[in-house]
């Protein structure tokens, strides 16, 4: 098993974060749009509610961060990252948030940063787990037909769950997974009572997921909390040389989607979905150093339609193993809208993956102050830019 130490954690923690779009909360919140922005949305998550992220209160860490920051000023997607000690325990943990992105992408997005983290510390043999829970219709129809299940065989329940039961009978089954019961094993399963939309969701990250290779398992017993979760769920375990997962895991990864939760907790809706890194069993640096931002790399990555998505993903993933560094919104789904971001991050070049250029295997370079350009195939890009990053260095 790798060892990895705190400070080889955080580093490459930031350093990926940073890679796929993610800008450090401490910056972000000092955005012009936060602190013109007139008009601040109260939120009531309490101590209580952080409970229920199963997380240390992380990801509701970060939705508290969204609203007392003012976050809500920035229009359009906002990504960002915080590295902070866990409650308690003062383990190191790096929490992703993404907002106002309503499609599966985020998702994708998560997982691929995250698994290029494992890889860059050493952990390259991994398996996503994934579950959802659907909407709120979704939800519904599931917990309808649980507790129908529950009742019947209340005399099969160990004490606790029956206890549980009363209050929820979603708690009643998390306590069943837990303790390995057989009714957890016989229990509805969510999927089952997914909508149109939370099934062609769910069905995108599946998409996701087997386009790029990953190795994943569809887990209908990795459930979150009812008040807190809402359609996607996701969980990475690591394994060993022969695929076994640890016993005792060194890191805790845990993610899903919370905009139920958001909406409650703010009577704003606003679409969320966040994740945490966990360094299990170090203990976190008396401060975290304030991560030194670069300038903005000159290339930019553009693209249009899931499958070219999903391929940027892949990619980004390869150019910061070979030391390129990009820029993207992997959120948009406008050609203008990125080109002229690209614009204004004073980008040179901008890689553009379309629907052709995915079937062709390669993708368009232009050079946006020449307005040029020419075709590269995938398996020259890498080459290619790193002669046009020395060129613009």
């Amino acid at each position: 098993m790798p060892s990895v130490g705190t400070q080889e954690f955080i580093k490459s923690a930031v350093n990926t974060a940073h890679h796929f779009g993610f800008t450090p909360l401490e910056r972000l919140k000092n955005h012009p749009s936060c602190k013109n922005c007139i008009e601040k949305i109260e939120h009531r998550a309490t101590a209580a509610d952080k409970k229920n992220d199963a997380l240390s209160g992380m990801l509701t860490n970060g939705m508290c961060s969204f609203f007392e920051y003012k976050l809500n000023g920035i229009e359009g997607p906002i990504l960002f990252y915080s590295i902070d000690p866990v409650p308690r325990t003062g383990e190191p943990a790096i929490t992703l948030q993404i907002f106002n992105v309503r499609k599966s992408i985020g998702e994708a997005l998560l997982i691929q940063t995250i698994r290029s983290l494992l890889k860059d510390i050493g952990y390259h043999n991994h398996v996503v787990r994934i579950n959802s829970l659907g909407d709120s219709d979704s939800v519904t129809r599931y917990i309808r037909e649980l507790t129908n299940f529950l009742k019947k065989r209340t005399e099969d329940m160990p004490p606790t769950a029956r206890d549980l039961m009363k209050e929820h009978p979603i708690l009643a089954l998390m306590h069943l997974i837990e303790k390995e019961h057989d009714l957890a094993r016989r229990s509805p399963n969510p999927l089952e009572y997914l909508t149109d939309l939370s099934r062609k969701h769910f069905r995108e990250i599946i998409e996701f997921l087997d386009q790029s290779s990953t190795p994943f398992e569809i887990d209908p017993k990795l459930i979150g909390h009812h008040e807190c979760y809402s359609d996607a769920l996701f969980a990475i375990d690591l394994m060993d040389e022969i695929g076994n997962p640890y016993e005792t895991s060194p890191l805790h990864i845990r993610g899903g989607r919370y905009n139920t939760f958001v909406s409650k907790m703010s009577k704003v809706k606003t679409p969320a979905v966040g994740a945490v890194v966990v360094l299990k069993e170090k203990k976190s640096p008396p401060s975290f150093p304030v991560p030194r931002m670069r300038q903005d790399p000159s290339i930019f990555m553009v693209q249009l339609g899931f499958a070219p998505k999903v391929r940027s993903l892949l990619l980004m993933d390869e150019l910061k193993r070979a030391g390129i560094s990009v820029q993207q919104n992997v959120t948009s789904d406008s050609l203008g809208e990125q080109l002229r971001l690209a614009e204004s991050k004073n980008a040179e070049y901008a890689i553009i993956i379309g629907q052709k250029e995915f079937v062709e295997n390669r993708a368009i370079l232009r050079n946006l102050r020449l307005q040029t350009q020419v075709m590269v195939p995938f398996g020259m890009l890498t080459e290619h830019l790193h002669r046009v990053a020395k060129a613009v260095a």
